[in-house]
């Protein structure tokens, strides 16, 4: 207490405890103000009730006692607040040298806690020029993670976390992941524990601690979550394979386990994983299917993504199952349910693992597939497919090696009355082909050159299209600009996943809008009266019959009015352009879905539609 204080006290003019608090008002000490900043009392007047203070935000500032006693907190001398007013040239030079160190001191300054809003308030402007904020906070936010001094959180809803000195990292980390409130949190700081390897190893209790929480959760969020669950059970084995003389609990929900249960769904569940992690749980399937892993395993091959269709190829081949990979790829494309990641992996290893199944075949699937899905509703998925065609030069040539002419032109026809390719994509293409094969320079002349770019459509799929342009346009769209100001208000948009997330559904969205006002403005709608039935056209119904006495109709119908399970074909695939302008009695080759191979058919009859 204070010379002075204590004389009133002892005359019994102020309580003890009054005495302590005055105390701390007495010239020399330092105080808070919540407008003003941090203060040094100049001097004060206790006869007169008045104490003046310099205050970092505003110049010598006069008050009562009695308010300055209710406003104003004391700090200690070596409080960053204090730093700032007295020794601010080398508290910027601390925060050149270590940004981390800084926001360390003001969260002790704040009791160990603040939002990262808080921190701006407290350094942008005052320590750190506005301008150059931006990029001290990122560096201070990396130090932090990497000196583990702090928990950096990726919302800025959420405050950082000072971590007690007498903590170590290990602690930290394992604290963190279990006090983590959903499963996202969760994974993400399991990764940080991954660099504590060496206190994984000599302290077991982590890792059965990490264990422990893993089989809580992951049991509970396997049909919610899957995608989540199956990288936290990755995860928790990894780190129990870094663990010396340690094993996985025979109770433990192990990954064979998660895949028994969580029959559907693996692929869109499981695609954005790391390889490695992919890697894990296709290691799973033998465990969980027994005998017919390879089947199971070859279900998710067609649409597991570009990373997952590289780890399933190599299983396979370290397995010695490379025929079975190969045989179920030639069905698929006969099938033409190859989607885009798994033709990228064959064009791309064409001269290495997919040797075997690289054919002409392919080129044709890789063109159906991208012509399919730009005429297809929603978002494009074969966007790396197309562009790998641009800027691979020699694969399109490559799908045409040892084949007759015949096909070599049937392809150069089909790519030039692709709509799905831009018309310099287009020529760009076709001149690769005229450069090897220089027959197929005619077919850029004439009438191929002058094609019709119009669509002919029904009236219904034409009101279902005005349909999906006005939801576009008057709700997702709408709704998505409402999700990135939402996203934005977290700031920190560099870690920022929900606005990234945002953002990326706006270009899809604004991309679909652009096709769809394109379709839209191509549409001829028809109702399909009058269609020629002397040969094969448009709006007719066209009777084969093979050999064998089999016999199919087929109904061609506009561009998007395709239903294959009812055998109604839109004129833009590829069996309907095999069809279009032959006549009763000629002959013509369709792929039979029972046998999957192309059989040969005669036109026993052709119909109108309407």
């Amino acid at each position: 207490m204070h010379e002075d204080v204590q004389k009133l006290v002892d005359a019994g003019r102020i309580s003890q405890a009054v005495g302590e608090k005055l105390s701390t008002l007495a010239p020399g000490n330092y105080v808070l103000h919540g407008s003003w900043g941090a203060g040094k009392v100049k001097e004060w007047d206790l006869f007169g009730g008045k104490v003046t203070i310099d205050f970092e935000k505003s110049e010598s500032q006069a008050m009562g006692l009695k308010l300055a006693l209710n406003k104003l907190e004391p700090l200690e001398e070596g409080d960053i607040r204090v730093q700032r007013l007295n020794s601010l040239d080398e508290l910027k030079e601390l925060a050149e040298r270590d940004p981390g160190e800084v926001i360390v001191r003001l969260l002790n300054a704040h009791g160990g806690k603040l939002t990262p809003d808080q921190i701006d308030t407290e350094l942008s402007g005052s320590l750190i020029d506005e301008d150059k904020y931006k990029k001290w906070w990122d560096k201070a936010k990396k130090s932090l993670r990497e000196s583990k001094r702090a928990n950096v959180p990726t919302k800025r809803t959420e405050p950082l976390t000072l971590r007690d000195a007498n903590e170590s990292p290990i602690e930290f980390l394992v604290n963190e992941f279990e006090e983590a409130r959903n499963l996202k949190s969760k994974v993400k700081a399991l990764d940080g524990v991954k660099s504590e390897e060496q206190a994984l190893s000599e302290d077991s209790s982590f890792i059965e601690r990490i264990v422990a929480q893993v089989e809580e959760v992951s049991r509970k969020s396997m049909k919610l979550q899957a995608g989540l669950t199956f990288e936290l059970l990755c995860m928790r084995d990894e780190l129990v394979d870094l663990v010396k003389d340690y094993t996985l609990p025979g109770s433990s929900f192990r990954i064979q386990e998660a895949l028994q249960e969580y029959p559907g769904g693996l692929a869109e569940a499981t695609s954005a994983l790391a390889s490695s992690r992919q890697r894990r749980i296709y290691e799973a399937f033998p465990e969980a299917y027994e005998s017919k892993w390879i089947p199971k395993l070859l279900e998710i091959f067609n649409n597991i993504g570009t990373r997952g269709v590289g780890e399933i190829a190599k299983i396979l081949e370290e397995k010695g199952e490379e025929k079975s990979l190969q045989k179920h790829i030639k069905k698929a494309l006969s099938l033409r349910t190859l989607g885009p990641d798994a033709l990228s992996w064959i064009c791309r290893e064409r001269n290495k693992t997919a040797e075997a199944s690289f054919s002409h075949q392919v080129g044709l699937s890789v063109l159906n597939n991208i012509e399919s899905d730009y005429l297809e509703d929603g978002p494009r998925k074969s966007n790396r497919l197309q562009a790998l065609v641009m800027e691979d030069r020699e694969l399109i040539t490559d799908f045409l090696k040892d084949v007759d002419t015949n096909d070599i032109s049937n392809f150069a026809k089909k790519l030039l009355n692709s709509p799905a390719f831009p018309d310099l994509d287009r020529k760009s293409l076709m001149a690769r082909i005229i450069k090897t094969y220089p027959d197929t320079g005619e077919l850029m002349k004439g009438s191929v050159t002058k094609r019709d770019k119009s669509l002919i459509v029904s009236w219904e799929s034409l009101e279902r299209k005005k349909e999906e342009y006005k939801d576009l346009v008057e709700n997702r769209i709408p709704q998505n600009i409402k999700d990135i100001s939402i996203a934005r208000s977290y700031g920190d948009l560099r870690e920022n996943f929900e606005y990234k997330a945002a953002k990326d559904m706006q270009a899809v969205l604004n991309r679909r809008k652009g096709e769809v006002a394109q379709e839209l403005n191509l549409a001829k709608p028809t109702d399909f009266k009058g269609a020629d039935s002397s040969a094969v056209n448009v709006g007719t119904i066209v009777t084969l019959k093979a050999e064998d006495g089999k016999v199919v109709d087929y109904t061609i119908l506009g561009a998007w009015d395709g239903d294959p399970e009812k055998k109604v074909l839109s004129y833009k695939s590829v069996v309907a352009k095999g069809l279009i302008n032959k006549e009763v009695g000629e002959k013509v080759s369709v792929l039979d879905f029972d046998t999957e191979k192309d059989v040969s058919f005669v036109i026993d009859a052709i119909k109108a539609y309407a």
